[in-house]
């Protein structure tokens, strides 16, 4: 049975450091960096969680016997090394594992190998994951079913004749404008939203925005969308996502510790798109999970070939779009696809980097001043820079 907190924070509210408040300032990019740091370390305590089991013994993280020192990094038309990226970039926690063996391992502002990180928008990967469990467990047909087959509160809103896999490529063609830094913003209203901790809130704002677009004919990157990726895993399979990534995931994987999952309200559904908290090193053994395949006693819990489609980058509109199933498609530095290297990623610097061809996975836990583009190097610099290094 699902464990669930309540932010501490809600009975305190006047107390200077409470998370809740200091969450609404860090997305409008206007907290201190010692302030920002204390918030992602206390974000369990900003909204209620629901926790994720683990389970099994731990997978072992061995290290390898050659451990990296230093590498170039090219960028922005200079060569960076290490302590560059590290502290240029505010890294608090940075893991490299080269053939499923660490050859970098490194904490900073404060936080050490068991200090939870709020994952931010990595979270949305997870969550489209869980997705394709569910269509592997019969549960949703596949991804081209009108999500008002699931969701029927939907039918008459803009999402009405929308697919699952529309929605999973922000295709939907429902207005959004995700700028954290925006107070008029539809995701700032959702973080009001949030804070509010009212049952059922977010996704009756979604049912009221209108349609901009036809379906598949426009990309709009939504953090809404993923709240509807919640809310559908929940209508099909009847589980909490947090309860079903512990079952499918959690605990298989080899994770060392319970993870949590930021709700919409006390025992209500989780705000699928962001505020999944976990150890770095859990964190890398969900990329290796991915990597191989979500392989769970021989058998995968996805379908064939899922994670292939759910990272592949494709068009919009006859655009090119880099972007799959809420996975990042990563391009080498010459801008080729041939690795199949993806990412997941989150505002403030949180990232798994998967790179299949090179059996290279990095995990990059980061408090920045802004949600984004506060970045001095390109994390995706950083990563081609160590794949080309570790080859």
């Amino acid at each position: 049975m699902s464990e669930l907190s309540v932010p501490a924070a809600a009975g305190r509210a006047a107390e200077s450091a409470a998370p809740v408040g200091s969450m609404r300032d860090a997305y409008a990019g206007k907290l201190l960096p010692k302030m920002l740091v204390e918030t992602f370390r206390r974000n369990e305590e900003a909204f209620s969680t629901r926790r994720i089991a683990r389970g099994g013994p731990v997978r072992p993280l061995p290290y390898a016997a050659r451990q990296v020192t230093d590498l170039p990094i090219s960028a922005n038309g200079q060569v960076y090394d290490l302590a560059d990226y590290l502290g240029r970039n505010r890294i608090g926690g940075l893991l490299i594992l080269k053939r499923r063996e660490v050859v970098f391992e490194y904490y900073d502002l404060g936080l050490a190998p068991t200090t939870p990180w709020v994952s931010m928008s990595m979270a949305k990967s997870m969550a489209t994951t869980l997705v394709g469990a569910a269509i592997k467990d019969g549960c949703i047909g596949g991804v081209d079913d009108d999500l008002s087959t699931y969701l029927t509160e939907l039918r008459g809103s803009a999402y009405e004749g929308v697919s699952i896999r529309h929605l999973m490529q922000m295709t939907s063609g429902v207005k959004w404008d995700d700028t954290h830094t925006d107070p008029t913003s539809e995701r700032r209203h959702m973080l009001e939203l949030q804070t509010a901790q009212r049952p059922g809130a977010i996704l009756d704002y979604m049912k009221g925005l209108p349609r901009v677009a036809e379906p598949g004919a426009l990309w709009n990157y939504s953090t809404g969308e993923t709240h509807v990726v919640g809310a559908l895993v929940k209508a099909a399979t009847g589980k909490w996502l947090a309860d079903y990534l512990s079952e499918k995931v959690w605990s298989h994987a080899g994770m060392e510790a319970d993870a949590s999952w930021w709700l919409e309200s006390p025992g209500g559904l989780e705000v699928a798109g962001s505020g999944v908290s976990a150890v770095l090193r859990d964190y890398v053994r969900f990329a290796l999970f991915a990597m191989e395949g979500a392989v769970v006693d021989g058998e995968s819990i996805l379908p064939p070939g899922w994670m292939a489609e759910a990272t592949l980058p494709r068009e919009a509109g006859g655009e090119p779009l880099n972007y799959g199933y809420m996975w990042w498609p990563v391009p080498s530095a010459d801008g080729s696809f041939a690795d199949g290297a993806f990412s997941a990623r989150g505002i403030f610097g949180q990232y798994l980097y998967i790179n299949p061809a090179k059996d290279l996975i990095i995990g990059v836990l980061s408090s920045r001043p802004k949600p984004k583009a506060s970045e001095a190097i390109l994390d995706n610099d950083f990563f081609n820079a160590a794949a080309e290094a570790l080859a």
